[in-house]
């Protein structure tokens, strides 16, 4: 198998407890995961196996979330890491494994253990077998494990339900089912797919300074998304001319400028364009993305179009970064990782003023290519998009939304475009399914949109006190 996600809120009770009055504490997001829903995290980049003859199902996800709380000095007394989870499912049984770092809630021992058998999934009525395309399995029951309550640091005991999973994987040439490779339609890792890609092998002349391929990484601001696509705008956001969906951030790819490696200077512009509409007049259109940097500072430009807006080149974030300072290539790659970023005044009133002119915004990532033979970084895999009309699932659900310092229940909300169900595997329910009604479980992906608040124009750690007032000290 080639990309999919991996949808799970690991505990919405405990992300309450975290980011609530008690612990007050946060978490955030590692390794390219997203959010998704109403406080689910997205791990991304599925590879494993499926044998359509006995239905062994292997996927594994990438991506992390680590929480913090209880700070006491310099440190934290809560602080649990849970990444790469895994899942299989073998004769009748399911198990989510997951890599986990934790310090014990009494001895403050901090342990850490790769692929623990974290939890139980419920796949009783589901018939694994035959499949033969994008294999999707939807909001299935855990439950935690006696090894899975030890490295959650004793927060709970062994038999704990915890939030249900959801996950879809796509099969590739080889696999089960005969799925071509997406490859053929350009590997995801380079920006601009299979065009681009020829672009690049063609003959070229040899000019200095020229940029030979780049592309940009930026999420907007994952609150921004979050309050897009919940309950207050009820909106979405759809990707054109290129533009990519990584989860947790968008892909502007195609990348063509010059690059002065004396002076230390860039300048590019960008192929993609994304547009979020949603209720209370919400229009913004981001189109021609540019960056420049100079004297060890970025600037992110796009043609804005909104209704209280439009301007051709908008200045919209200022990001600085040490990588920027020397701007020097490396094996014939510049590459800035997520340099924090900060809004203009521009950037302030192409989101309706929103947000203030200097408000963080989601950092921003830059890969460009130099050398001809050099490539971008991968872009997270979230493989086929949800299946139109699928049935949105009741279960996971949490009563209210929490905030942390850093925007906890964010969402990462990105408009799926539709897929191809009809090959899609086929689901058998045996009497268990009864059992199984609340849960809705069935091979459709699930995108379950948040109960969403009106978007703060600043993030606050006390957002959550209201509804955690009165929580106990046990999450």
């Amino acid at each position: 198998m080639s990309g999919g996600r991996l949808d799970w809120g690991i505990k919405s009770s405990f992300q309450s407890y975290v980011t609530g009055p008690i612990a007050k504490g946060s978490w955030n997001l590692q390794g390219g995961a997203a959010t998704v829903g109403g406080s689910q995290f997205r791990f991304h980049s599925a590879k494993g196996s499926y044998d359509p003859d006995t239905g062994a199902f292997t996927a594994a996800f990438s991506g992390g979330v680590h929480f913090t709380g209880h700070k006491k000095g310099g440190a934290y007394a809560l602080d649990l890491t849970i990444s790469r989870p895994t899942v299989e499912v073998a004769g009748g049984s399911g198990t989510l494994f997951a890599d986990m770092i934790s310090k014990d809630k009494g001895t403050g021992k901090v342990t850490s253990t790769a692929q623990v058998p974290l939890a139980t999934l419920n796949v009783s009525g589901i018939n694994m077998k035959g499949g033969t395309g994008p294999i999707a399995l939807t909001t299935l029951p855990t439950t935690l494990t006696a090894q899975g309550a030890k490295a959650f640091a004793g927060y709970y005991t062994a038999g704990t339900q915890l939030d249900p999973v959801s996950l879809s994987t796509d099969l590739v040439t080889g696999s089960a089912g005969g799925k071509k490779d997406k490859a053929e339609d350009g590997p995801k890792g380079r920006a601009g797919g299979k065009d681009a890609a020829e672009d690049r092998n063609a003959p070229k002349e040899k000019t200095a300074g020229r940029i030979e391929d780049a592309a940009v990484d930026w999420g907007v601001r994952r609150t921004f998304r979050e309050y897009v696509s919940g309950s207050i705008a009820k909106g979405k956001w759809t990707l054109t001319s290129g533009a990519q969906d990584g989860g947790a951030l968008f892909r502007f790819p195609k990348g063509e400028g010059t690059y002065d490696e004396k002076k230390h200077t860039l300048s590019a512009d960008f192929a993609g364009a994304v547009r979020f509409t949603g209720g209370h007049g919400l229009d913004i259109g981001l189109s021609r993305v540019a960056v420049a940097v100079r004297d060890g500072e970025g600037t992110l430009y796009a043609d804005v179009a909104g209704k209280g807006f439009t301007k051709k080149k908008a200045p919209l974030v200022t990001f600085t970064d040490k990588e920027l300072t020397g701007l020097k290539p490396k094996d014939g790659l510049i590459a800035v990782t997520e340099a924090p970023a900060k809004l203009t005044a521009d950037g302030s009133k192409a989101f309706g003023s929103l947000y203030p002119p200097g408000t963080a915004m989601d950092p921003v990532s830059l890969a460009v290519a130099v050398d001809g033979d050099a490539q971008l970084p991968a872009l997270p895999d979230l493989g086929s998009a949800a299946a139109p009309g699928a049935k949105e699932s009741p279960a996971g659900a949490k009563s209210g939304s929490t905030a942390g310092s850093d925007g906890s229940a964010d969402s990462d909300s990105s408009s799926d475009s539709g897929s191809d169900s009809s090959k899609a595997l086929p689901i058998v329910l045996g009497s268990a399914a009864a059992l199984l009604v609340a849960a809705a479980v069935a091979f459709l992906l699930v995108r379950k949109r948040r109960q969403g608040r009106p978007e703060p124009a600043t993030e606050n750690a006390t957002e959550a006190s209201t509804e955690a007032s009165g929580a106990a000290e046990n999450p």
